[in-house]
């Protein structure tokens, strides 16, 4: 009920003030109602109740009054400090030597000092606070003591500020009236406000002014004393072509008195003097010119020749300058155009002379190849004449050896039967030389397999390589190339017994490597190499390395007809020696190009390498990974074939199986690499033949699978190339503890 009485909203005062009323009504009505029944008693424990409130509601009143006592205390202690700090930074700011103005983040002007716009005194009174940026900006823009920039207006002015006041930092030079300059650097607070700062910069921009201008008289003296060496004669004219500077050596060159020269000259009146004195080399150079300086805006260089007299040129070169004047030289060239008059009949001369030269070559060399044509003619009768007869003489002797049973005869037999068959060798040799020397050499190319022509090779010089104790090896090859079957064979056969003749000691390799859409076929030996000297001379008749061999072990016209038939044929032929590693001869063949298709109904015969062999499979392509497990099993090999490295790496560890080949895409699913599984692979299951193959011709792939020992092969694959790349993973795994073609 006491509640329902009194209004929360009411004051504390008021509270007590009505709680009061109503103690004293409930006191007078308990002490004059004549009830016995209790009820005054009620109210008057009622009223007691109520004065309790009261005291109650007095103190919380009297806490409530303490404590806003204590506020405003506080609150006029703030305000005084805050004062005191306010006339403190004033104080300060006042001090700044410059001017110094902070505008808040709504763009109104907070504070000034007495120095900010001191150069503006009639809009100094106007900077005062709650003064919006904006206007501050229109304020000083249509100031009359701002020299504004030539051209531009007040509102151009203010629109740029303005536009510059964006950034977070600026700096900027104005000029002010009575040459005085203001450096103005505005920086924003981390509030969002503005402080601006001018600095009179005065004596600094008049101490740059006279330090330029300064450099400027020393730059001109240092430009006068070059041009006064130079001994070109030179013109400057500035954009209104004027003369503004020149050297003696213009009037020396154009015999014009420098009296005629002086600053502010025009050029149509040097241009008069200079048309009566001198003659253009073609006429059209004078209207040129004249156009030409006469133009506005940029001009490209122009030159052309004056002749003064007969014997007198002078070389003109007019050079646009930025500042749009330009410079006119003139350099005297006469002793350069007597020299090319001088040359040119000398030239004349010489051609005629060479003329009758090469006419008298001609015949000499018609008659060198008449005498080399009859000696070739003459060497393939001989040799052929004489061939004959040492055959029979051949036979001959073979007849006797069963009619002699001495065994000094035999020997003697034995003897001149070796002499019969080098002097057969020789004059086979001079036979070749002589049918290559006379340019009717036939030739006929074919595809030709390396494998079978390195085959007979080894088998061939296999005997004379055993009979000296050497290591011959001849590293299989199924790849094919083209050239003359005839031919190549004697270029290899010859650079692999020259070979064998001149290594006392170790072994000699013939081996194929491919580059490219070629191949080389590479000889080494460990034998005691060429000496530098005469590496120029190796490929001539009758030169060998050992003069004191025998006539038995060759004249030393083997290389000669190596070096002849790869040069018909077109073969590039290096060699590369010393005396540490032997000797390396190189010869590059092109590689055919028929191929036969990837056909999975069809396959090639499987070579005996992958018959039975089982190759891991990696390529994410379903449909060439079908088609390559196909060609694999036809070949006789167990293919595991996967899409993925994930995949392939579990399905091993499953069935715990290592792989006897690794085929792997390069590209796989989610960017994973198939060199990257290559390393996997190696390291489970150690160095594992492996082949990468790929449609990318990075140059830095083929290096970065020769780091993991791997072969590679490019998309679109071809059968032939696929047997040969898995059959070469093999061969170098099984070569890496003998004999390696390092690259």
């Amino acid at each position: 009920m006491t509640h329902g009485l009194m209004n929360p909203s009411d004051s504390l005062a008021r509270q007590n003030q009505k709680l009061l009323k109503i103690v004293q009504t409930l006191m007078q009505r308990a002490e004059q109602s004549p009830d016995t029944s209790g009820v005054a008693y009620a109210q008057f424990e009622r009223a007691a109740l109520l004065e309790e409130e009261v005291r109650t509601r007095t103190r919380e009143l009297e806490h409530a009054l303490d404590l806003l006592n204590t506020s405003n205390a506080r609150l006029a202690d703030a305000t005084a400090q805050a004062e005191a700090a306010r006339a403190n930074l004033a104080n300060a700011i006042e001090t700044v030597q410059e001017g110094f103005a902070l505008f808040d983040a709504d763009e109104n002007l907070v504070l000034c000092n007495s120095r900010f716009g001191k150069h503006m005194r009639d809009v100094h009174a106007e900077f005062k606070p709650g003064l919006p940026f904006a206007d501050y900006v229109r304020i000083v823009s249509t100031s009359p003591h701002l020299e504004l920039p030539e051209g531009d207006t007040a509102a151009q002015w203010a629109a740029r500020r303005m536009a510059r006041h964006k950034e977070q930092h600026v700096v900027f030079n104005a000029r002010m009236a009575g040459d005085r300059w203001l450096q103005v650097s505005e920086h924003r607070t981390r509030d969002g406000g503005t402080v601006v700062l001018q600095t009179d910069v005065t004596d600094m921009m008049l101490l740059e002014r006279q330090e330029r201008d300064r450099l400027l008289d020393d730059q001109a003296r240092l430009i006068k004393a070059t041009l006064e060496h130079l001994n070109q004669g030179v013109c400057i004219f500035d954009n209104t072509a004027r003369l503004v500077g020149w050297n003696r050596r213009v009037g020396e060159l154009l015999s014009i008195p420098l009296g005629r020269f002086h600053l502010g000259l025009p050029f149509s009146t040097i241009f008069e003097q200079l048309s009566r004195k001198v003659a253009f080399a073609n006429s059209s150079d004078a209207t040129a010119l004249t156009n030409w300086t006469a133009r506005n805006g940029p001009r490209a260089p122009l030159s052309f020749e004056l002749e003064l007299d007969r014997d007198r040129t002078l070389a003109v070169f007019a050079q646009h300058m930025p500042d749009g004047g330009f410079v006119i030289s003139f350099t005297d060239v006469s002793a350069e155009r007597a020299a090319i008059r001088a040359i040119s009949q000398v030239n004349e001369t010489l051609e005629q002379r060479v003329t009758e030269r090469t006419l008298e070559l001609q015949d000499a060399l018609a008659e060198a190849e008449r005498a080399n044509a009859s000696k070739s003619r003459f060497v393939a009768a001989a040799s052929h004449d004489l061939l004959q007869p040492l055959s029979a003489a051949k036979l001959y002797l073979t007849s006797l050896e069963s009619d002699l049973s001495d065994p000094d005869q035999q020997e003697r037999l034995a003897k001149a039967g070796n002499a019969l068959h080098s002097v057969e060798h020789i004059l086979g040799a001079l036979l070749d030389i002589s049918r290559l020397d006379s340019g009717r050499a036939a030739v006929h190319i074919t595809d030709i397999p390396l494998g079978a022509l390195l085959s007979q090779l080894r088998d061939e010089l296999a005997p004379m390589a055993h009979d000296k104790g050497l290591d011959l090896r001849v590293i299989p090859s199924n790849i094919t190339v083209q050239s003359d079957a005839t031919y190549l064979r004697r270029i290899l056969q010859n650079l692999l017994s020259n070979a064998l003749r001149y290594t006392d000691a170790g072994r000699v390799l013939m081996g194929v490597r491919r580059r490219g859409n070629s191949v080389s076929v590479e000889i080494r030996d460990t034998g005691p190499g060429i000496p530098e000297e005469q590496h120029d001379k190796i490929f001539d008749e009758f030169h060998r390395v050992n003069a004191a061999a025998s006539p038995a072990e060759g004249l030393g016209l083997g290389l000669a007809i190596v070096d002849r038939a790869c040069r018909l044929l077109g073969h590039p032929l290096q060699m590369t020696s010393n005396a540490k590693s032997g000797t390396i001869f190189r010869v590059d063949l092109p590689r055919s190009t028929a191929h036969p298709t990837l056909h999975a109904a069809n396959p090639a015969p499987a070579p005996d390498t992958i018959s039975q062999r089982i190759i891991l499979l990696v390529e994410n392509d379903p449909d060439l990974r079908n088609a390559l497990t196909l060609t694999l099993e036809n070949w006789g090999a167990d293919v595991i074939a996967c899409s993925g490295a994930q995949e392939a790496l579990a399905l091993l560890k499953e069935i715990d199986i290592a792989p006897d080949l690794a085929l792997v895409d390069y590209h796989l699913d989610d960017g994973a690499l198939g060199t990257d599984l290559i390393r996997q692979l190696h390291a489970r299951y150690g160095q594992l033949p492996s082949c990468v193959i790929t449609a990318n011709r990075a140059p830095s792939l083929p290096q970065e699978c020769a780091r993991i020992g791997a072969t590679l092969l490019t998309k679109p694959i071809q059968p032939q190339e696929l047997r040969e790349s898995l059959n070469k993973s093999r061969d170098l795994m099984a070569q890496n503890d003998t004999v390696v073609i390092p690259t």
